[in-house]
This record gives structure tokens, C-alpha cells and sequence, in this order.
């Protein structure tokens, strides 16, 4: 590991290397695929929340042109999977998981009840609207306010009280700030639509084309699903148009596909509808917490409670990270948190960009800004005078920590000093003006990743995973990384990815791609150094690995000489060199916590009258490790911000508690920002090498983009109007109430 490069010297910047064929049309995502003899399905939902199917007529949709099968609970192929208790498709979650078409029980609102499959896209649609069901409805269970008040929330271990230090001590402390802070569910909602594309090559094998953010996860659920050898399994995902979490498991959709295909011998296509994406595939979960801070007058925390109480499926327990920032970001001795979930006749939630985290530090942020106010003192103060040197969960050291450098960098950028301290007292053309800050946390992680480096007589570099990339742009950032370490131009290096055959590859989700696949990247670069050098031993004796320099495809010896690798090659007889790198989790971090983090700054304007509130500056800073690709790493940031906007101001999933039924599982009704929404986002970067994590020296930052943002957009809103909203979206009507 000593010829991994310099930390301190700053990665070259490249533009996105897919970026070309995104704009252009020529990346092609699932649903675009057209496969010989291709069927297309079509699911039908049911209409109830509760209960079970008591007959369905499916004989005029099964009368329809080019209609081929119409499956349901009834005639459904047996998944060999299901037959063994848990759905072996299940995800990362405790709990069964819904085994699609297995029986006649209804767990939520839009459960497909039926497949139908014909020889055209708009035929299945047509004969899908044919299905009818009957039903033996029950009362559903939709509502966590009613739950709270008379059920009781599953138990277990990830449930229990913990508590650090003195449970109650924040009540006894002379300064004091608690509040209820309610967030809706939010749904992801990428811009490509799931999709499935299955086809079996005989009774033991099958070839899917999957909208998936792990393609060895999905490669084991479908092999576990149905009984086969993994290696029978072939998964593409090439390109990813977005997936913020909801691609992160194997949905029903997805067995359901395969499941047809099998039936008919012939590849299908499945592709959700916009109003089945936030029913099928996750969202974030409802969560109302509460949240208590005591501290001294001179503004260190002397205590905090953090309760918290989010939504589940009645089928699969989910649970996430809700009290977690509430637990790590500050030095406070004295602790309780406790995390409640409860199920209902919804789907299951799944991770939404920074699971858990995002949620959580809504009441944390803004309990500290409300404090920050009862004290006098400076909201970025405040939290300086409660930062923690080590980790307060365990005492460990950090393996970087630059949060303090991110306050300053973000203030400074954004302007903090601007700010008026009294909230009100900030007006520009009519409007009120509020400025608020937040901060973010999420682990830095480091997973087990494999790839196949080939270096080719004509000067080629080929890199392939089979890791997918959903947007932050990880061929890039591995194009990158093998660049930099070989002294190559940019076009001479090739990353491929999403594909099943290639070697395994990390899921990417939890901010940890870039660490875990940068890597075994860079590790796969130094055994390919250590090749060419034993290619020159041939023509120069002692040779030293140490004294060797790579730059500019060359090899340059101490002595003056150099020669290039293409032509070390050549002398050796050699077409090229193969071979296979694997790297996993750094022993040495067990001696380390490692985070990284974001401050957010946001300027709102308010309007006294309507109640409008706009967004009018954001700046955000970012500690997270060596920066890879500046330009991708600020995409990423200003990516979260977009995010993070909606969320503040606009969107809230709807279910109507009388019948379980979405409202609003549509993008007339459920609100997104626009361009018109978002101003232009600065990012900072610290831009400083973790030392211990990785040999690149870089940590996550897709969940930090977002994680706090929403808090920084309400403490401003207070700031500006004078007003403490806890319920998100911040829409008129609470601003004007």
C-alpha cells in the first residue's frame, strides 16, 4: 500500500464520463430494452385496504386482444422461495415481506391482486381495467396519531429505551426547549420509472434487466426466490435513472416478472405507473417525534430526550436511524432515546435518502436553533460550544473530523454575519428575510468490493464491477481514481458496470460506493504497478517498486530512463495484463468512529400576507474526506438541497384514513420543486483526507447532501416570521395561522 498517491494532492477534475450518452439518448434504461418476442404486463391493484379477496372475475380481461395470461393468487405459479417461511426476497428488513399472489389477504391499498400480460403495452392496459374483485373489507389502519394514542408498538431489541448517563437530566437544567415535530410521509419518486425486463434461457436460468441500486443484491433475492444457482441469474442494470433508497431491495414487481416469464416462456416487460411508485416501492415513513433539551445558561447541554414514533407495515418491520444524530452529533452526558414503530395497512417504507437520519435531525436542528434563542447565543456557537472531540456513543476517537471548518467555511460563504440575531427584524421589498443553519451527520463506511483490471497492448485500461450507479456518478469517480494512480489520460481508462458477470460489486446505498469500490480500485492500480515493474526486470536489475514513477503512461526510473507501459508490454510478448482485486473493511477502524457532515444555510423570504415562503440563498458545506470529482460531489450536494427544498416546503404523501387510500399518489398532487423553486446552490468543500478510512482518503456524502436541510429551511422561516412551525411541509396556511 505505499504506492497508493499522495492524500494531500488534489484529484485533477473530468467531466461526467456517462454524461455524454445521458443527454445525447444513447444510455439505455430498462424499460427502453426491446427483446425479440417481448409480452408486456400490466399489475392491477386492489381497491381495499384491509381484508381479503373474496372472488375475482378475470374472463373479459383474458377475452381481450393479445392478451396471453392473467395471473393471480388463484393460478400463480409457485415461487419456490415463498414455500420456505420468509419471502428470500425480502431485503435487509426483519419480517416476512409480501410473497405476491400467495394468498387472498390484503394488506394495503393498491396490493397487485393481478398480473395481466398481453403481446402490447396499451392491450395489457386495457385489459387490466377489465379485472374485477370482490372483497371481505375490514376497517383499515393508516393513522399514526390514532395509533400512538391506542395501540402499542412492536417490541424488540432495536426498540428498547436507551439511555446514557442520567435519563431525566435535561428536566432539571436552568434553560429548557421541547417540542413535537411532525414529517409526512415523503416518497421518492426518481425521474425513471421500476421497471422489470425478465427472460429465462431455459428451466434454470433467467436474464432480468432490473432498475436496481444493487445488482448482486438482486441477483441473490431472484436465485433465493426461485431456487437456482446464483451464477443462473444474470442481472443488467447499466444505467440507473435515480433511486434515492427505492431501488435499494427486490420488490414483488420484480418476482412477479420473472414469475410470468416463466409461465409463458417468453421475456416480459413490467413497468410500474407513477401512482404504483408510491405504493410498491417504499417511501419515507411518517414519523412524529418528540424532543426535549436542557442546558446551562452559558449554552452547554446538560441533557436531551429524543422519542420517536414512525409507521411500519403490517407485514414487514422497517426500521431506520431516527434517533441516531440525536445520539452522535453532540457531547451531552446524559441521554435517552426511545424508537417506536407501528404497523399499519400501508406498504412497507423503505431508505430515503439519509434513512432515519433526515428524519431525525428535523426536531434535533431545530430544538437547538429554539435553544440557541432562550440563550442569546449564536445558533453556529451554540453548537461549537457542544462539539464532540470523540464519539459520545463509545468514547472513540474520530478518524477525521473537519465540522468545525465547515461551520466557518459555510458562514463565511453564505454570509452568516449578515444576519440580524432578533428574529423579525429582517425585511427586503415587502418581504420578510430569515436565515437559518443546520447540521448533518452519517456514517463514513467502508465495505467488501471486487474488481477485473485489464490493461491492453494499445494503452487501454478497463475496469469493470458489477456495482450500478444511480446517479452520484461512480464511473467517474473510479475513472477517476485509476487515472490519477496510472498516470493515464481520462480516455484511456474504461469503468463498466451493471452487470451481474462482472465481479461482485457493493450496493450503493449509505453513502459508502465511492470508499469501498475507490479502494479496491486504487488496490487493483498498485498490483498492476507491481506487474509492469516485474515486466521491466527483464531489461533492469533491481528494481525497486519505490523508485519507480507513473505518469503519463510511462514508467520512469531514477536513472533518467523510461519507458511506457505499452511498450513494456510489447517487449515481454505480452497483449495484456489481467487480473482480479478485492478489498474489504479496514481492520484498523475498530479502533475509530468515522462520520461525515454538512452544515446547511438557508436564506427564506416570506411573504407577511399569503404566506409564501421562498427560497432565496442556500450554501452548503460539506466535511467529507478528499474530494474524488468536484464537479459530480457538487452535483450531489446541490442534488440534496433540491431535495431538501420539497421536503421543507412542499411534499407530504396523503392517505385518506377512512378507506387507506392514497390521495395524492400523483405529481399534479403531490408536490415537487422546480426550477422556479430552487435558487442557485453554493458548495464548499473541506475538502481534507480521512487518513484511516480509505487510501483515497474520501468519505460518503449522498446522505449529508440532505440530511438537516429541512431544519436549516424552518429556523430560518423562524427567523423571518417569529413563528416555530414543527409540522412539515412549511406551507402557507401553518406560516399564516
Amino acid at each position: 500500500m505505499d504506492n497508493f498517491f499522495d492524500l494531500n494532492i488534489p484529484f485533477a477534475e473530468i467531466d461526467r464520463v456517462d454524461g455524454k450518452a445521458k443527454v445525447t439518448g444513447k444510455a439505455d434504461y430498462v424499460a427502453e430494452h426491446d427483446l425479440p418476442n417481448l409480452t408486456y404486463g400490466v399489475l392491477v391493484g386492489s381497491t381495499i385496504a384491509n381484508g381479503t379477496v373474496t372472488a375475482i372475475d378475470t374472463k373479459s380481461a383474458e377475452r381481450a386482444p393479445g392478451v396471453l395470461a392473467v395471473i393471480t393468487h388463484l393460478n400463480a405459479p409457485k415461487v419456490p422461495g415463498y414455500e420456505e417461511g420468509e419471502n428470500p426476497a425480502k431485503g435487509r428488513t426483519g419480517g416476512g415481506g409480501l410473497k405476491i399472489f400467495n394468498d387472498n389477504r390484503i394488506r394495503f391499498n393498491g396490493q397487485p391482486i393481478a398480473l395481466v400480460v398481453a403481446d402490447t403495452f396499451e392491450r395489457a392496459t386495457y385489459a387490466a381495467s377489465l379485472i374485477k374483485a370482490q372483497y371481505n373489507k375490514e376497517a383499515p389502519h393508516t393513522s399514526l396519531a390514532d395509533a400512538i394514542k391506542n395501540d402499542k408498538p412492536i417490541e424488540g431489541d432495536n426498540y428498547k429505551e436507551a439511555v446514557r448517563g442520567e435519563k431525566d437530566a435535561w428536566k432539571t437544567a436552568p434553560v429548557k426547549v421541547e417540542g413535537t415535530y411532525i414529517m409526512p410521509i415523503q416518497v421518492h419518486n426518481p425521474m425513471e420509472l421500476h421497471a422489470t425486463i425478465a427472460r429465462w434461457d431455459g428451466d434454470d436460468k433467467v436474464t432480468v434487466w432490473e432498475k436496481t441500486q444493487g445488482v448482486v443484491s438482486t441477483q441473490q433475492s431472484i436465485a433465493n426466490a426461485f431456487k437456482l444457482e446464483q451464477k443462473n441469474v444474470q442481472v443488467y442494470a447499466p444505467y440507473v435513472g435515480g433511486g434515492f433508497g427505492s431501488a435499494l431491495r427486490t420488490w414483488p414487481h420484480a418476482i412477479a416478472a420473472v414469475m410470468a416469464a416463466k409461465k409463458l416462456g417468453r421475456p416480459v416487460k413490467l413497468v410500474l405507473t407513477r401512482p404504483q411508485m408510491f405504493m410498491l416501492v417504499g417511501y419515507r415513513p411518517e414519523a412524529i417525534q418528540h424532543i426535549s433539551i436542557g442546558a446551562t445558561p452559558d449554552g452547554k447541554i446538560v441533557g436531551m430526550r429524543h422519542d420517536a414514533y414512525a409507521v411500519t407495515s403490517n407485514y414487514e418491520n422497517f426500521n431506520e436511524g431516527l434517533v441516531a444524530q440525536t445520539k452522535q452529533l453532540y457531547a451531552c452526558a446524559n441521554l435517552a432515546t426511545k424508537y417506536n414503530i407501528y404497523p399499519m395497512n400501508l406498504s412497507t417504507p423503505t431508505w430515503m435518502r439519509g434513512p432515519g437520519e433526515a428524519t431525525g435531525s428535523f426536531p434535533l436542528e431545530c430544538a437547538l436553533d429554539e435553544l440557541s434563542y432562550a440563550l442569546n447565543l449564536d445558533p453556529i456557537e451554540l453548537r461549537k460550544r457542544n462539539y464532540a472531540e470523540t464519539d459520545p456513543e463509545n468514547g472513540k476517537p474520530y478518524s477525521s473530523k473537519f465540522l468545525r471548518e465547515a461551520y466557518d467555511l459555510g458562514a463565511e460563504k453564505f454570509g452568516w454575519k449578515g444576519r440580524k440575531p432578533q428574529p423579525r427584524s429582517m425585511e427586503e421589498d415587502g418581504w420578510l428575510v430569515g436565515y437559518g443553519m443546520s447540521s448533518g451527520m452519517f456514517g463514513a463506511f467502508r465495505g467488501e468490493g471486487r474488481v477485473r483490471l485489464k490493461f491492453s497492448g494499445d494503452g487501454m485500461l478497463t475496469i469493470q464491477s458489477a456495482v450500478s450507479d444511480s446517479g452520484p456518478g461512480t464511473a467517474t469517480a473510479m475513472t477517476r481514481i485509476a487515472s490519477d494512480a496510472m498516470g493515464l489520460p481520462v480516455n484511456k481508462v474504461n469503468f463498466e458496470l451493471g452487470n451481474s458477470a462482472f465481479p461482485p460489486g457493493p450496493t450503493q446505498g449509505g453513502s459508502s460506493t465511492t470508499s469501498t469500490l475507490g479502494t479496491t480500485v486504487s488496490m487493483a492500480c498498485d498490483s498492476l504497478k507491481k506487474k509492469l515493474v516485474e515486466l521491466l526486470k527483464t531489461q533492469e536489475s533491481e528494481i525497486a517498486l519505490a523508485d519507480v514513477q507513473f505518469a503519463q503512461g510511462e514508467m520512469r526510473l531514477k536513472n533518467g530512463k523510461s519507458i511506457s507501459y505499452t511498450d513494456a508490454l510489447k517487449a515481454a510478448n505480452l497483449p495484456s495484463i489481467e487480473l482480479t482485486e478485492s478489498s474489504g473493511r479496514n481492520p484498523e477502524m475498530q479502533k475509530y468512529s468515522a462520520y461525515s457532515y454538512s452544515v446547511h444555510f438557508v436564506r427564506v423570504k416570506v411573504h407577511p400576507l399569503t404566506g409564501v415562503v421562498r427560497i432565496d440563498k442556500v450554501v452548503s458545506a460539506g466535511d467529507a474526506g478528499r474530494i474524488i470529482s468536484e464537479k459530480t460531489a457538487a452535483s450531489q450536494m446541490k442534488g440534496g438541497a433540491v431535495g431538501g427544498i420539497g421536503g421543507a416546503l412542499m411534499e407530504e404523501g396523503v392517505i385518506d384514513h377512512r378507506y387507506g387510500r392514497w390521495v395524492n399518489n400523483n405529481f399534479a398532487d403531490y408536490h415537487v420543486p422546480v426550477h422556479a423553486d430552487v435558487p442557485d446552490v453554493e458548495v464548499v468543500f473541506v475538502n481534507k483526507p480521512d487518513p484511516v478510512l480509505n487510501p483515497n482518503g474520501s468519505k460518503g456524502m449522498g446522505e449529508i447532501a440532505l440530511i438537516g436541510f429541512a431544519a436549516a429551511v424552518a429556523n430560518a422561516v423562524y427567523h423571518a416570521t417569529g413563528k416555530r412551525i414543527r409540522e412539515l411541509p412549511i406551507t402557507p396556511d401553518k406560516v399564516l395561522l
